[in-house]
C-alpha cells in the first residue's frame, strides 16, 4: 500500500476493529509508516508507479464511490473501451464521462464533496487496485461533439464531462475471493482455436462421407 493509504483508511474505529480481530500487529509489521496531511490541511499525494498506471490502462471499467450531501455512499460502475481511463502523470487519473441514465448522482455528489474511491478489478488475473483521490469535474457537453484529449476514437457515446482525479493513495488488494471471469476478447485465442478445429473436423467428415458414398456406389451387388 502507498504511504498515505493508511492515514486515510485506518481511522480510529478501523484500528479498534483491527485490534479486536487480531490483525493490527501484522499490519504494522508489513507497513509501519503512516503519512498524514500537514497542519495547514494540504492534501497528501502518493505517486503511482509504472505497475499501477499500466494496470489501469489495461482495464475496461472500474467502480466509483462518491459521498452524498446526506452522508450516504454511492457506488457506480464506469465502463468503456480498454484504456479509456488514462494517467497523464503519476498523480492523475482522467477519463471522458459519458451520458448515462441522466440521474447525475455521482456528478451531483462530486459538486458537494470531491473525495472519491475507485476500485479497478481484473477478474481474469484476480487483481484488484483501490485508489483514493479528489475529483475535478469539467463540463464539455455545451460545446457540441467532444473531440478533446480524452475522447476515444470510434467509441459511441456522448461525452458530457471530463473527470480528473488527483490521486492521494492506493493499495493492491488481496486476490482472495475474486472469481475469475473472462471477456470475449480474452477468450478469443481459445475459442478461435476450437472453432477452427470444429471447421476442420466438419470438412474431414464431409470428405469421408463422400468417399464412403462413392465406395458404396462402386461396390458390386
Amino acid at each position: 500500500m502507498s504511504r498515505t493509504y493508511r492515514s486515510i483508511a485506518f481511522t480510529g474505529p478501523v484500528v479498534e476493529a483491527q485490534v479486536e480481530y487480531g490483525s493490527r500487529a501484522a499490519l504494522d509489521r508489513v507497513d509501519p509508516q503512516v503519512a498524514s496531511a500537514d497542519a495547514e490541511g494540504d492534501r497528501p499525494r502518493d505517486p503511482m508507479g509504472q505497475a499501477e498506471r499500466q494496470f489501469i490502462a489495461e482495464q475496461d471499467g472500474f467502480y466509483l464511490a462518491t459521498v452524498s450531501e446526506n452522508g450516504w455512499p454511492y457506488v457506480q460502475f464506469r465502463g468503456g473501451p480498454r484504456g479509456f481511463v488514462t494517467s497523464p502523470d503519476e498523480h492523475t487519473l482522467a477519463w471522458a464521462d459519458l451520458r448515462g441514465n441522466r440521474q447525475y448522482i455521482s456528478t451531483g455528489n462530486l459538486h458537494h464533496d470531491p473525495r472519491v474511491a475507485l476500485i479497478f478489478l481484473d477478474y481474469a488475473r484476480q487483481l484488484r487496485l483501490k485508489v483514493f483521490g479528489y475529483a475535478e469535474v469539467t463540463d464539455v457537453h455545451r460545446g457540441g461533439p467532444y473531440s478533446g484529449p480524452l475522447a476515444v476514437p470510434g467509441y459511441r457515446g456522448r461525452v458530457e464531462r471530463e473527470i480528473r482525479v488527483d490521486v492521494s493513495a492506493f493499495d493492491w488488494n488481496c486476490p482472495q475471493h475474486i472469481t475469475p471471469r473472462y471477456t470475449t476478447e480474452e477468450l478469443a485465442p481459445i475459442t478461435d482455436k476450437l472453432r477452427r478445429r470444429v471447421t476442420d473436423l466438419e470438412e474431414e467428415n464431409t470428405l469421408l462421407r463422400a468417399q464412403l458414398a462413392a465406395t458404396t456406389q462402386d461396390s458390386p451387388t
